[in-house]
Protein backbone atom coordinates (compact mmCIF):
# COMPACT_ATOMS: atom_id res chain seq x y z
CA UNK A 1 0.00 0.00 0.00
CA UNK A 2 3.19 2.30 0.29
CA UNK A 3 3.20 2.59 -3.28
CA UNK A 4 -0.27 4.90 -3.18
CA UNK A 5 0.20 8.36 -2.55
CA UNK A 6 -2.63 10.47 -0.67
CA UNK A 7 -4.44 13.00 -2.58
CA UNK A 8 -3.38 15.64 -1.00
CA UNK A 9 -0.35 14.51 -1.45
CA UNK A 10 -0.28 14.27 -5.45
CA UNK A 11 -1.97 17.85 -4.79
CA UNK A 12 1.14 19.43 -3.02
CA UNK A 13 3.60 17.59 -5.57
CA UNK A 14 2.24 18.84 -8.62
CA UNK A 15 1.91 22.83 -6.63
CA UNK A 16 5.63 22.27 -6.15
CA UNK A 17 6.21 21.41 -9.97
CA UNK A 18 4.90 24.49 -10.79
CA UNK A 19 5.82 26.80 -8.17
CA UNK A 20 9.60 25.73 -9.56
CA UNK A 21 8.99 25.44 -13.32
CA UNK A 22 10.94 29.11 -14.63
CA UNK A 23 8.75 28.93 -17.30
CA UNK A 24 5.43 29.74 -15.36
CA UNK A 25 6.21 32.27 -12.93
CA UNK A 26 6.20 35.25 -15.61
CA UNK A 27 3.50 34.75 -18.30
CA UNK A 28 2.11 37.47 -20.48
CA UNK A 29 -1.42 36.37 -21.57
CA UNK A 30 -3.68 38.55 -23.27
CA UNK A 31 -7.65 37.26 -23.57
CA UNK A 32 -11.39 38.36 -22.71
CA UNK A 33 -12.60 37.87 -19.01
CA UNK A 34 -15.82 36.41 -18.05
CA UNK A 35 -17.46 35.67 -14.71
CA UNK A 36 -15.90 38.52 -13.12
CA UNK A 37 -16.64 38.93 -9.50
CA UNK A 38 -14.89 41.17 -6.39
CA UNK A 39 -14.69 39.22 -3.03
CA UNK A 40 -15.97 41.20 0.19
CA UNK A 41 -12.47 40.64 1.29
CA UNK A 42 -10.92 42.94 -1.83
CA UNK A 43 -9.53 39.47 -4.11
CA UNK A 44 -10.80 39.08 -7.41
CA UNK A 45 -12.25 36.25 -9.32
CA UNK A 46 -12.49 35.56 -12.58
CA UNK A 47 -11.42 33.34 -15.91
CA UNK A 48 -9.70 34.54 -18.94
CA UNK A 49 -10.51 33.11 -22.02
CA UNK A 50 -10.56 33.24 -25.82
CA UNK A 51 -11.81 31.34 -28.93
CA UNK A 52 -9.98 28.52 -28.28
CA UNK A 53 -9.55 28.11 -24.45
CA UNK A 54 -10.68 29.12 -20.56
CA UNK A 55 -8.29 29.62 -17.64
CA UNK A 56 -9.12 30.59 -14.38
CA UNK A 57 -7.83 33.44 -12.61
CA UNK A 58 -7.50 35.22 -9.10
CA UNK A 59 -5.97 38.69 -8.37
CA UNK A 60 -4.89 39.55 -4.89
CA UNK A 61 -6.44 42.66 -3.11
CA UNK A 62 -2.92 44.28 -3.03
CA UNK A 63 -2.08 43.49 -6.35
CA UNK A 64 -5.67 45.02 -7.70
CA UNK A 65 -5.18 48.32 -5.51
CA UNK A 66 -2.31 49.27 -8.37
CA UNK A 67 -5.62 48.81 -11.26
CA UNK A 68 -5.92 51.86 -13.52
CA UNK A 69 -9.85 50.58 -14.33
CA UNK A 70 -12.50 49.35 -13.56
CA UNK A 71 -12.58 45.94 -14.91
CA UNK A 72 -15.86 43.98 -16.30
CA UNK A 73 -16.77 41.18 -18.03
CA UNK A 74 -15.81 41.45 -21.90
CA UNK A 75 -12.83 43.70 -20.97
CA UNK A 76 -9.96 42.17 -23.85
CA UNK A 77 -6.96 42.56 -21.19
CA UNK A 78 -2.99 42.05 -21.39
CA UNK A 79 -2.38 40.23 -18.22
CA UNK A 80 1.32 39.17 -16.34
CA UNK A 81 1.19 36.59 -13.86
CA UNK A 82 2.37 33.06 -12.84
CA UNK A 83 0.57 29.65 -13.60
CA UNK A 84 0.26 27.56 -10.17
CA UNK A 85 -2.48 25.34 -8.68
CA UNK A 86 -5.49 25.73 -5.59
CA UNK A 87 -4.25 22.22 -3.77
CA UNK A 88 -7.98 22.54 -2.35
CA UNK A 89 -9.57 21.90 -5.18
CA UNK A 90 -6.20 20.31 -7.24
CA UNK A 91 -6.93 22.80 -10.16
CA UNK A 92 -4.30 24.99 -12.20
CA UNK A 93 -5.22 28.83 -12.15
CA UNK A 94 -3.43 32.17 -13.33
CA UNK A 95 -2.22 34.56 -10.48
CA UNK A 96 -2.67 38.11 -11.83
CA UNK A 97 0.01 40.50 -10.63
CA UNK A 98 -0.75 43.04 -13.35
CA UNK A 99 -3.67 43.47 -16.11
CA UNK A 100 -4.23 46.94 -18.41
CA UNK A 101 -6.51 46.97 -21.08
CA UNK A 102 -5.46 45.84 -24.61
CA UNK A 103 -3.80 48.63 -26.46
CA UNK A 104 -3.46 50.91 -23.76
CA UNK A 105 -0.40 52.17 -22.40
CA UNK A 106 -0.67 52.39 -18.72
CA UNK A 107 0.12 55.99 -18.29
CA UNK A 108 -2.40 56.95 -20.80
CA UNK A 109 -4.45 54.78 -18.90
CA UNK A 110 -3.57 57.32 -15.31
CA UNK A 111 -4.00 59.96 -17.85
CA UNK A 112 -7.34 59.44 -18.78
CA UNK A 113 -8.35 58.62 -14.81
CA UNK A 114 -6.64 61.71 -13.89
CA UNK A 115 -8.81 63.57 -16.59
CA UNK A 116 -11.54 62.43 -15.65
CA UNK A 117 -11.10 62.98 -11.86
CA UNK A 118 -10.47 66.69 -12.19
CA UNK A 119 -13.38 67.24 -15.05
CA UNK A 120 -15.89 65.76 -12.30
CA UNK A 121 -14.11 68.23 -9.59
CA UNK A 122 -15.26 71.23 -11.73
CA UNK A 123 -11.44 72.08 -12.53
CA UNK A 124 -11.80 71.91 -16.35
CA UNK A 125 -15.10 74.24 -16.27
CA UNK A 126 -14.91 77.16 -18.65
CA UNK A 127 -16.48 79.81 -15.72
CA UNK A 128 -13.50 79.21 -13.85
CA UNK A 129 -11.42 80.83 -16.94
CA UNK A 130 -9.40 84.16 -16.41
CA UNK A 131 -9.38 86.25 -18.83
CA UNK A 132 -5.86 87.41 -20.32
CA UNK A 133 -5.22 91.53 -20.25
CA UNK A 134 -4.72 93.40 -23.55
CA UNK A 135 -1.99 94.97 -22.90
CA UNK A 136 0.17 93.41 -20.24
CA UNK A 137 2.58 94.95 -17.91
CA UNK A 138 5.06 91.98 -16.87
CA UNK A 139 5.08 88.50 -18.08
CA UNK A 140 6.23 85.48 -16.12
CA UNK A 141 8.14 82.58 -18.46
CA UNK A 142 8.33 79.27 -16.59
CA UNK A 143 10.52 77.02 -19.06
CA UNK A 144 13.72 75.27 -18.79
CA UNK A 145 17.18 78.11 -18.99
CA UNK A 146 18.29 76.20 -22.18
CA UNK A 147 16.83 74.84 -25.16
CA UNK A 148 14.59 76.35 -28.14
CA UNK A 149 11.44 76.65 -25.77
CA UNK A 150 13.14 80.04 -24.02
CA UNK A 151 14.83 80.56 -27.03
CA UNK A 152 11.42 81.16 -29.03
CA UNK A 153 9.53 83.22 -26.65
CA UNK A 154 12.44 85.36 -25.88
CA UNK A 155 12.31 86.09 -29.20
CA UNK A 156 8.98 86.55 -29.77
CA UNK A 157 8.03 88.97 -26.25
CA UNK A 158 10.97 90.82 -27.85
CA UNK A 159 9.60 90.89 -31.39
CA UNK A 160 6.26 91.39 -30.85
CA UNK A 161 6.06 92.93 -27.71
CA UNK A 162 9.13 94.74 -25.98
CA UNK A 163 7.14 97.15 -23.88
CA UNK A 164 6.84 94.19 -21.38
CA UNK A 165 8.75 93.42 -18.40
CA UNK A 166 9.43 89.43 -18.76
CA UNK A 167 10.66 87.31 -16.06
CA UNK A 168 11.93 83.73 -17.28
CA UNK A 169 12.12 81.69 -14.04
CA UNK A 170 14.49 78.51 -14.69
CA UNK A 171 12.24 75.28 -14.41
CA UNK A 172 12.42 71.43 -14.09
CA UNK A 173 10.44 70.03 -17.10
CA UNK A 174 11.26 66.40 -17.36
CA UNK A 175 12.16 63.32 -14.86
CA UNK A 176 13.08 63.51 -10.63
CA UNK A 177 11.53 66.60 -8.86
CA UNK A 178 10.20 68.66 -12.27
CA UNK A 179 6.81 68.62 -10.55
CA UNK A 180 7.64 69.92 -7.52
CA UNK A 181 9.92 72.47 -9.01
CA UNK A 182 6.85 73.37 -11.79
CA UNK A 183 4.64 73.87 -8.73
CA UNK A 184 7.09 76.04 -6.69
CA UNK A 185 7.67 78.28 -9.32
CA UNK A 186 4.18 78.63 -10.44
CA UNK A 187 3.61 79.95 -6.72
CA UNK A 188 6.16 82.45 -7.02
CA UNK A 189 5.22 84.12 -10.34
CA UNK A 190 2.06 84.35 -8.86
CA UNK A 191 2.87 86.61 -5.85
CA UNK A 192 5.74 88.92 -8.28
CA UNK A 193 2.66 90.71 -9.40
CA UNK A 194 2.89 89.26 -13.01
CA UNK A 195 -0.28 90.02 -15.48
CA UNK A 196 0.33 87.01 -17.17
CA UNK A 197 2.13 83.30 -16.85
CA UNK A 198 3.61 81.67 -19.37
CA UNK A 199 4.14 77.77 -18.24
CA UNK A 200 6.38 75.82 -21.50
CA UNK A 201 8.08 73.42 -22.45
CA UNK A 202 9.00 71.48 -25.46
CA UNK A 203 7.70 68.09 -26.78
CA UNK A 204 8.37 64.38 -26.31
CA UNK A 205 6.51 61.42 -25.37
CA UNK A 206 3.75 60.92 -22.26
CA UNK A 207 6.43 60.33 -20.03
CA UNK A 208 8.58 62.89 -21.03
CA UNK A 209 5.24 65.12 -20.62
CA UNK A 210 4.40 63.42 -17.35
CA UNK A 211 5.33 66.10 -14.73
CA UNK A 212 2.65 68.19 -16.22
CA UNK A 213 0.10 65.77 -15.88
CA UNK A 214 0.86 65.18 -11.82
CA UNK A 215 -2.28 66.05 -9.30
CA UNK A 216 -0.13 68.96 -7.67
CA UNK A 217 0.82 70.53 -10.62
CA UNK A 218 -3.19 70.44 -11.86
CA UNK A 219 -4.03 71.99 -8.09
CA UNK A 220 -1.12 74.70 -8.33
CA UNK A 221 -2.59 75.95 -11.82
CA UNK A 222 -6.17 75.96 -10.33
CA UNK A 223 -5.28 77.84 -7.76
CA UNK A 224 -2.83 80.45 -9.08
CA UNK A 225 -4.77 83.97 -9.04
CA UNK A 226 -2.60 84.70 -12.06
CA UNK A 227 -3.84 84.00 -16.09
CA UNK A 228 -1.61 81.12 -17.25
CA UNK A 229 -1.12 79.91 -21.01
CA UNK A 230 -0.59 76.79 -21.22
CA UNK A 231 2.34 75.31 -23.93
CA UNK A 232 3.45 72.21 -23.00
CA UNK A 233 4.77 69.94 -25.82
CA UNK A 234 3.35 69.65 -29.46
CA UNK A 235 0.03 70.85 -30.96
CA UNK A 236 -0.60 66.94 -30.83
CA UNK A 237 0.73 66.89 -27.36
CA UNK A 238 -2.16 67.25 -24.53
CA UNK A 239 -1.61 66.97 -20.93
CA UNK A 240 -3.88 67.83 -18.15
CA UNK A 241 -1.74 71.30 -17.39
CA UNK A 242 -3.76 72.20 -21.43
CA UNK A 243 -6.98 71.33 -19.78
CA UNK A 244 -6.70 73.30 -16.10
CA UNK A 245 -4.76 76.19 -17.78
CA UNK A 246 -7.06 79.46 -18.93
CA UNK A 247 -5.19 79.21 -22.26
CA UNK A 248 -3.41 76.65 -24.17
CA UNK A 249 -1.34 77.43 -26.74
CA UNK A 250 -0.21 75.40 -29.64
CA UNK A 251 3.50 75.90 -28.93
CA UNK A 252 5.54 78.22 -26.59
CA UNK A 253 6.10 80.74 -29.35
CA UNK A 254 2.22 80.53 -29.64
CA UNK A 255 2.04 81.14 -26.04
CA UNK A 256 3.90 84.25 -26.83
CA UNK A 257 1.65 85.42 -29.38
CA UNK A 258 -1.26 84.95 -26.98
CA UNK A 259 0.51 86.96 -24.11
CA UNK A 260 0.81 89.54 -26.22
CA UNK A 261 -1.44 91.63 -28.51
CA UNK A 262 -0.14 91.53 -31.91
CA UNK A 263 -0.23 87.91 -33.25
CA UNK A 264 2.26 86.38 -35.02
CA UNK A 265 2.82 83.11 -37.35
CA UNK A 266 5.68 81.33 -36.51
CA UNK A 267 7.29 78.44 -37.92
CA UNK A 268 9.68 77.14 -35.53
CA UNK A 269 9.26 73.63 -33.44
CA UNK A 270 11.11 72.96 -30.66
CA UNK A 271 13.71 70.10 -29.83
CA UNK A 272 12.64 66.71 -29.30
CA UNK A 273 13.50 65.83 -25.69
CA UNK A 274 16.92 64.33 -24.80
CA UNK A 275 16.56 60.40 -25.09
CA UNK A 276 19.98 59.53 -23.61
CA UNK A 277 19.05 60.14 -20.07
CA UNK A 278 15.96 57.24 -21.02
CA UNK A 279 18.71 54.69 -22.28
CA UNK A 280 20.69 55.49 -19.29
CA UNK A 281 18.16 54.79 -16.69
CA UNK A 282 16.75 51.48 -18.28
CA UNK A 283 20.71 50.17 -18.76
CA UNK A 284 20.97 51.31 -15.03
CA UNK A 285 17.84 49.20 -14.40
CA UNK A 286 18.36 46.45 -16.52
CA UNK A 287 21.76 45.45 -14.78
CA UNK A 288 19.91 46.15 -11.28
CA UNK A 289 17.57 43.98 -12.36
CA UNK A 290 19.96 40.78 -13.34
CA UNK A 291 21.63 41.46 -10.03
CA UNK A 292 18.46 41.33 -8.14
CA UNK A 293 17.43 37.92 -10.05
CA UNK A 294 20.53 36.15 -9.12
CA UNK A 295 20.17 36.74 -5.27
CA UNK A 296 16.98 35.69 -5.60
CA UNK A 297 16.85 32.62 -7.60
CA UNK A 298 15.33 30.35 -5.40
CA UNK A 299 11.89 30.25 -6.78
CA UNK A 300 10.38 31.15 -3.39
CA UNK A 301 11.85 34.17 -2.94
CA UNK A 302 10.25 35.28 -6.63
CA UNK A 303 6.62 35.92 -4.75
CA UNK A 304 6.92 35.32 -1.09
CA UNK A 305 2.98 35.59 -0.96
CA UNK A 306 2.86 32.23 -2.28
CA UNK A 307 3.72 31.09 1.36
CA UNK A 308 0.22 32.43 2.74
CA UNK A 309 -2.05 32.85 -0.87
CA UNK A 310 -3.38 28.90 -0.22
CA UNK A 311 -4.40 30.41 3.53
CA UNK A 312 -6.49 33.59 1.93
CA UNK A 313 -8.04 31.95 -0.70
CA UNK A 314 -9.41 29.49 2.06
CA UNK A 315 -10.17 32.46 4.41
CA UNK A 316 -12.18 33.80 1.36
CA UNK A 317 -14.52 30.59 1.09
CA UNK A 318 -14.87 30.02 4.98
CA UNK A 319 -16.04 33.65 5.31
CA UNK A 320 -18.82 32.38 2.48
CA UNK A 321 -19.92 29.69 4.35
CA UNK A 322 -19.79 31.79 7.59
CA UNK A 323 -22.56 34.12 5.45
CA UNK A 324 -24.37 31.21 4.90
CA UNK A 325 -24.14 29.96 8.26
CA UNK A 326 -25.57 33.62 9.86
CA UNK A 327 -28.48 32.98 7.18
CA UNK A 328 -29.98 29.95 8.45
CA UNK A 329 -29.48 31.05 12.19
CA UNK A 330 -31.17 34.34 11.41
CA UNK A 331 -34.15 32.45 9.51
CA UNK A 332 -34.24 29.94 12.92
CA UNK A 333 -34.68 32.88 14.95
CA UNK A 334 -37.31 34.39 12.82
CA UNK A 335 -39.43 31.35 12.92
CA UNK A 336 -39.06 31.28 16.84
CA UNK A 337 -40.32 35.34 17.13
CA UNK A 338 -43.46 34.28 14.52
CA UNK A 339 -44.23 31.28 16.80
CA UNK A 340 -43.85 33.62 19.90
CA UNK A 341 -46.26 36.05 18.53
CA UNK A 342 -48.78 33.34 17.92
CA UNK A 343 -48.98 32.68 21.16
CA UNK A 344 -49.50 35.54 22.90
CA UNK A 345 -52.80 36.51 21.66
CA UNK A 346 -55.64 39.44 22.54
CA UNK A 347 -57.63 37.07 24.76
CA UNK A 348 -55.12 36.03 26.90
CA UNK A 349 -53.44 39.58 27.40
CA UNK A 350 -57.53 40.64 27.81
CA UNK A 351 -58.09 37.66 30.71
CA UNK A 352 -54.72 38.76 32.50
CA UNK A 353 -55.93 42.21 32.29
CA UNK A 354 -59.40 41.42 34.18
CA UNK A 355 -58.13 38.78 36.46
CA UNK A 356 -55.68 41.97 37.52
CA UNK A 357 -58.77 44.38 37.80
CA UNK A 358 -60.73 41.47 40.32
CA UNK A 359 -57.28 40.98 42.39
CA UNK A 360 -57.32 45.18 42.72
CA UNK A 361 -60.97 45.38 43.43
CA UNK A 362 -60.49 42.36 46.29
CA UNK A 363 -57.52 44.76 47.74
CA UNK A 364 -58.91 48.05 48.05
CA UNK A 365 -61.95 46.26 50.09
CA UNK A 366 -59.59 44.61 52.14
CA UNK A 367 -57.95 48.21 52.58
CA UNK A 368 -61.11 49.93 53.61
CA UNK A 369 -62.35 47.34 56.20
CA UNK A 370 -58.50 47.92 57.56
CA UNK A 371 -58.39 51.45 57.70
CA UNK A 372 -62.51 51.58 59.26
CA UNK A 373 -61.00 49.20 61.60
CA UNK A 374 -58.05 51.09 62.56
CA UNK A 375 -59.94 54.36 63.12
CA UNK A 376 -62.49 52.37 65.33
CA UNK A 377 -59.23 51.50 67.33
CA UNK A 378 -58.29 54.50 67.67
CA UNK A 379 -60.96 56.25 68.32
CA UNK A 380 -61.92 54.03 71.38
CA UNK A 381 -58.20 54.61 72.47
CA UNK A 382 -58.32 58.50 72.31
CA UNK A 383 -61.70 58.22 74.77
CA UNK A 384 -60.37 56.04 77.53
CA UNK A 385 -57.42 58.20 77.42
CA UNK A 386 -59.48 61.33 77.69
CA UNK A 387 -61.47 59.71 80.52
CA UNK A 388 -58.11 58.82 82.27
CA UNK A 389 -56.83 62.46 81.73
CA UNK A 390 -60.35 63.82 83.46
CA UNK A 391 -60.03 61.99 86.30
CA UNK A 392 -56.56 63.61 86.89
CA UNK A 393 -57.50 67.45 86.29
CA UNK A 394 -58.25 69.57 89.59
CA UNK A 395 -62.05 69.67 88.96
CA UNK A 396 -62.37 65.94 89.54
CA UNK A 397 -60.34 66.34 92.28
CA UNK A 398 -62.59 68.99 94.03
CA UNK A 399 -65.86 67.00 92.88
CA UNK A 400 -64.92 63.93 95.03
CA UNK A 401 -64.36 66.30 98.29
CA UNK A 402 -61.14 67.61 98.20
CA UNK A 403 -60.13 71.54 97.85
CA UNK A 404 -57.25 73.83 96.90
CA UNK A 405 -55.67 76.22 99.63
CA UNK A 406 -53.51 79.04 97.86
CA UNK A 407 -51.57 82.21 99.37
CA UNK A 408 -50.71 84.99 97.34
CA UNK A 409 -51.90 83.09 94.33
CA UNK A 410 -49.91 80.08 95.13
CA UNK A 411 -50.84 76.70 95.96
CA UNK A 412 -49.60 75.52 99.18
CA UNK A 413 -48.19 72.02 98.94
CA UNK A 414 -46.57 72.52 102.96
CA UNK A 415 -47.33 73.87 106.47
CA UNK A 416 -43.64 75.76 105.71
CA UNK A 417 -45.47 77.58 102.84
CA UNK A 418 -47.28 79.71 105.41
CA UNK A 419 -47.20 81.29 108.69
CA UNK A 420 -49.69 81.70 111.51
CA UNK A 421 -52.02 84.43 110.74
CA UNK A 422 -51.63 85.00 107.13
CA UNK A 423 -55.36 85.22 105.17
CA UNK A 424 -55.21 81.70 102.46
CA UNK A 425 -58.07 81.19 100.08
CA UNK A 426 -59.64 77.58 99.90
CA UNK A 427 -61.29 76.43 96.63
CA UNK A 428 -63.83 74.17 96.62
CA UNK A 429 -65.97 72.26 94.16
CA UNK A 430 -69.10 74.74 94.41
CA UNK A 431 -67.12 78.17 95.61
CA UNK A 432 -64.18 79.89 97.60
CA UNK A 433 -63.43 80.58 101.18
CA UNK A 434 -61.20 83.02 102.53
CA UNK A 435 -59.29 81.77 106.22
CA UNK A 436 -56.86 82.99 108.98
CA UNK A 437 -54.38 80.92 110.37
CA UNK A 438 -54.35 80.52 113.83
CA UNK A 439 -52.21 77.43 114.56
CA UNK A 440 -50.09 74.71 112.41
CA UNK A 441 -49.91 71.43 113.45
CA UNK A 442 -46.89 69.30 111.47
CA UNK A 443 -47.93 65.66 110.93
CA UNK A 444 -44.07 64.53 110.25
CA UNK A 445 -43.01 61.59 113.08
Amino acid sequence: MEKYLTVSALSKYIKVKFDRDPYLQEVFIKGELSNYKRHSSGHHYFALKDNGAVIQAMMFSRDASRLTFTPKEGDSVLISGRVSTYESRGNYQLYVNHMQLDGIGLLYEKFEQLKKDFKDKGYFAAEHKKSLPKYPKHIAVLTASTGAAVQDIRTTLMNRYPLAEVTYISTLVQGKGAKEDIVKNINYADKIGADVIILGRGGGSIEDLWAFNESIVVEAIYSAETPIISAVGHETDTTLADYVADFRAPTPTGAAVLATPDVKELSSQILKSQEFMDHKINSLLKKHNQQLNQLIGYYIFNNPYMLVEQNVQRVDELHQKMKYLISGHMQEQRHIVQSLSQQLSSKLLIDKVKQHETTIINIENQMDRMIKYTISMKVSNFKGQLALLSSLSPTETLLRGYSITRHDDKIIRSIDDISIGDTVEIEMKDGKLESKVTQKNSTEV
